[in-house]
């Protein structure tokens, strides 16, 4: 076993173009040998069947005669000396034989049929023993006698002999003949994969733009290259969009850490000037936004890696309500949530709290006066509507707002302290849960709408 595995992974080593004519050979062989044994066997059986019918028309002659009362105690040679014919009554007693018998006791002991079943008969006092083929007829109806007629296959076996000797000689060279064709036609055929192979390996992260050349031919390659081509320019958008996350991220952390360091240094500079009781708010304004960014970013790059979320049935509308309790401790904008009931989903309770969170903070970054809060099922869905009455969002604005980093002009800007990742986050969450999330007008202000699918369970 221990070799049989050592064998199976050299093998599986070796070159594919090595693999495949090996494969080739083995069938042509196989395919070869076998064509030659039918062949032989089958000429084999045409030329005992011909041998057959030789020995019965001769017998049919003979028993002609026998019925005639024409025989003669030695019968008369019939074109071929390998044939032998004995003509023995009911007691054995040998009335007629060829030349090549004659004297002979009775040679043949099977019986007679009528329709002449050839026998295969061995050890006949004649050429050196050998085969035979022989038959036997009945004539006479008083005193019955038996034709027996025996035709030596000497020349069948001769001559199959010699066939075989040829086909042992000719088959090897015919199979190395195909096995070199395959290996040639091989590496024709795996030519496309080589230069494939040889185009990727040029492929550097920064040449993803460029794309492999595919075959002509609408075959397995050709979809194996536009499969490539498609990855390339998957791999190209997601390299393109990571490069511009992480510029994007360093311009966000490069603006509070700006500020951070340079009232820092100011205090450090002239401590006895620095007035910590008036710097202090605005630092820790600057250091929650800076944590604040962090963990938008962290949260992303879990997001961007796919991670699992824990599944359970939940009851959304009690998250709900723990949200609106902790964001009315923070502002004073009156956030009605009368229109929330019972709703229960299968999800993560931590991640659908993170989606109402930043809802949450969205529309009171940007609400007037008035936020409402909504939650119900319809149609096998849970549907959480965030409204407020800002300055909403215009229709062509309403698909890039979920980029990462996007703020539009007027109200929604850097100086609202948002990072532009809240709504990013809030699309990647509620596309883990299999949901879909829009934006509706609210005349004045946004409607965000999501939708869950709900669950009874």
């Amino acid at each position: 076993m221990t070799v049989l595995l050592a064998v199976s992974a050299w093998w599986a080593r070796r070159s594919l173009r090595l693999r495949l004519t090996s494969a080739a050979a083995l069938m042509i062989s196989a395919a070869l040998v076998g064509a030659a044994c039918l062949l032989i066997v089958w000429l084999r059986m045409s030329l005992i069947t011909d041998l057959d019918q030789t020995a019965l028309q001769r017998a049919q002659v003979v028993a002609a005669s026998a019925d005639a009362d024409n025989l003669a105690p030695v019968l008369p040679a019939s074109g071929s000396g390998d044939t032998a014919v004995q003509v023995v009554d009911a007691r054995r007693v040998v009335r007629s034989s060829s030349a090549n018998l004659e004297g002979r006791p009775a040679l043949f002991t099977f019986r007679p049929s009528l329709s002449g079943t050839a026998h295969t008969v061995h050890g006949l006092p004649l050429s050196e023993g050998g085969t035979w083929r022989a038959v036997a007829l009945e004539s006479g109806d008083d005193d019955p006698l038996t034709v027996y007629v025996a035709v030596s296959t000497a020349a069948v076996d001769h001559n199959l002999a010699q066939l075989t000797v040829g086909l042992a000689i000719a088959v090897p060279p015919a199979v190395a003949l195909l096995t070199g064709a395959c290996w040639l036609l091989t590496g024709r055929a795996l030519r496309p994969v080589e230069a494939l192979r040889a185009q990727t390996a040029e492929l550097t992260a920064c040449d993803l733009g460029h794309r492999l050349d595919p075959p002509p031919a609408e075959d397995a390659l050709g979809r194996l290259a536009r499969t490539l081509n498609d990855l390339l320019a998957r791999l190209d958008v997601a390299t393109r969009r990571q490069r511009q996350f992480v510029a994007d991220a360093a311009h966000e952390l490069r603006s509070p850490l700006s500020s951070l360091h340079t009232q820092l240094e100011v205090a450090v500079r002239h401590p006895g000037s620095a007035d910590w009781a008036a710097r202090g708010p605005a630092l820790i304004e600057e250091s929650e936004r800076l944590s604040r960014l962090v963990d938008d970013l962290v949260r992303l790059a879990r997001l961007d890696a796919r991670p699992r979320l824990r599944m359970r049935p939940v009851d959304l509308d009690e998250i709900v309500f723990h949200e609106v309790r902790h964001a009315r401790r923070h502002t004073c904008v009156v956030i009605d949530q009368h229109s929330v009931s019972a709703a229960r989903v299968y999800g993560d309770g931590d991640a659908l709290a993170r989606v109402v969170r930043n809802l949450l903070d969205n529309a009171i970054r940007y609400a007037a006066r008035r936020i409402e809060v909504s939650l119900g099922v319809r149609d096998r869905a849970a549907h959480l509507v965030v409204a407020d009455d800002g300055p909403g969002i215009p229709v062509t604005d309403r698909r890039r707002v979920f980029d990462r980093f996007t703020r539009l002009d007027g109200a929604r800007t850097r100086d609202t302290g948002g990072s532009g990742l809240g709504l990013s986050i809030v699309r990647d969450l509620v596309a883990a849960h299999h949901g879909h999330i829009g934006i509706e007008d609210n005349a004045p202000g946004a409607r965000i709408v999501v939708r869950i699918p709900a669950t009874d369970h």
